[in-house]
């Protein structure tokens, strides 16, 4: 039962490049790639997102990657905590395990919109979720594609709860 307030979300993104897929895409990739994106969506003052180590929350910005990149504005939810909650549990043991991440397919984005849709009925923009089907879809993509794969990213929040992963 909704108690009336509302919760303003946000998207923190994060380039994991640093700035060098943008200065080495258009040479390695033959287009102009911004950034290697890592979002989490951030609610009830918490930062929460999805890696090898599964579900993981800090405090905002207090994960290792430091500051985001940029920060956009999902809209407000009335979803209680308590029930955002029960929907990150059920997530946890179900399509978010850490073993079903995966870097191209079920990652960080992946999350970050489906928690998006969940709590304002809106996705993460098109330009993140579609960065790596448009890698893939270069000739060096294919070739990184076997290494890619098995790549995990699991950055580790302020919390304690999990280490900094493979990356």
């Amino acid at each position: 039962m909704a108690d009336g307030s509302s919760y303003s979300v946000k998207l923190y993104i994060y380039d994991l490049s640093k700035g060098l897929a943008r200065q080495l895409s258009p040479m390695m990739l033959g287009k102009q790639v911004e950034g290697i994106w890592h979002t989490s969506a951030v609610v009830y003052g918490e930062e929460f997102f999805y890696g090898g180590g599964g579900i993981t929350s800090c405090f905002p910005g207090g994960t290792i990657l430091g500051v985001p990149d940029s920060i956009v504005d999902l809209g407000n939810t009335e979803v209680p905590r308590d029930l955002f909650q029960e929907y990150l549990s059920s997530l946890r043991e179900s399509t978010y395990r850490p073993e079903k991440y995966h870097l191209f397919e079920h990652n960080c984005n992946t999350f970050s919109s489906e928690v998006g849709q969940f709590l304002t009925g809106t996705k993460i923009p098109s330009y993140i979720t579609e960065l790596p089907s448009e890698v893939l879809a270069t000739p060096f993509g294919q070739a990184l594609r076997p290494f890619l794969d098995s790549v995990t990213i699991t950055p580790s929040g302020d919390n304690g709860m999990n280490g900094y992963g493979q990356l």
